[in-house]
């Protein structure tokens, strides 16, 4: 097994710069969170949170998964998402994807990868039900970079027709959702969709209404 000692020096360093700028920070941490924001993006370790918004521990309530998906079947991001939602308020949510996401990549192939084909299934659904746009005149590059920001907006569509957002809109609670992505290349973020705040904006047949 290789050593990692490494690791556990870098995070005495950063522990240590932390308690230099602000002594009490670990103290008041380790009380509670109530972080605002819940961050859903994609799983490339070129892509981290907290540091693209220049946030600290305790502020970013965050779930990563290839390509950021948010799948009505997957259980692990929609009790994130229940958590955040009724339990920490968060006000806002955030879903991040970047160009050059090498999962969005995968889903505009025809090669099989094994237990991703499975995931990556959302993301080709989403090429499929735009395909007119991937014209003939669009470079690779230019064909992933336009499925990541489709892919942004399908998955912010996904998280505004779920019964944890509508409930808490319906509930009076305070709640927005933001598509948003990364560019690696000079690190900056782009909003790409509306932002979305009201059950108004949700097609009728994604309303999910109260028995």
């Amino acid at each position: 097994m290789s050593d990692l000692r490494f690791l556990f020096e870098n995070n005495t360093r950063w522990a240590e710069a932390i308690k230099a700028e602000i002594p009490d920070f670990f103290e008041k941490l380790a009380t509670q969170q109530a972080p605002e924001f819940l961050w859903i993006g994609c799983s490339d370790s070129r892509v981290p949170a907290n540091e693209i918004v220049g946030l600290l521990p305790g502020e970013l309530f965050v779930h990563r998964n290839v390509a950021n998906a948010v799948v009505h079947t997957d259980l692990n991001c929609l009790s994130v998402l229940h958590y955040a939602v009724s339990v920490l308020k968060i006000k806002h949510i955030i879903v991040c994807g970047h160009y050059g996401c090498g999962g969005v990549q995968a889903a505009l192939g025809d090669r099989q990868f094994g237990l991703v084909d499975n995931w990556l299934r959302n993301i080709r659904d989403v090429y499929y039900n735009n395909r007119e746009q991937f014209t003939d005149n669009l470079s690779l590059r230019e064909k992933v970079n336009l499925l990541c920001e489709l892919n942004v907006a399908q998955q912010v569509a996904n998280v505004s027709h779920t019964n944890i957002v509508q409930n808490a809109w319906d509930a009076g609670q305070p709640l927005s959702i933001h598509g948003w992505i990364y560019d690696i290349h000079d690190g900056l973020l782009k909003q790409l969709t509306p932002i979305i705040n009201s059950v108004d904006q949700i097609p009728e047949q994604y309303r999910a209404k109260k028995p």
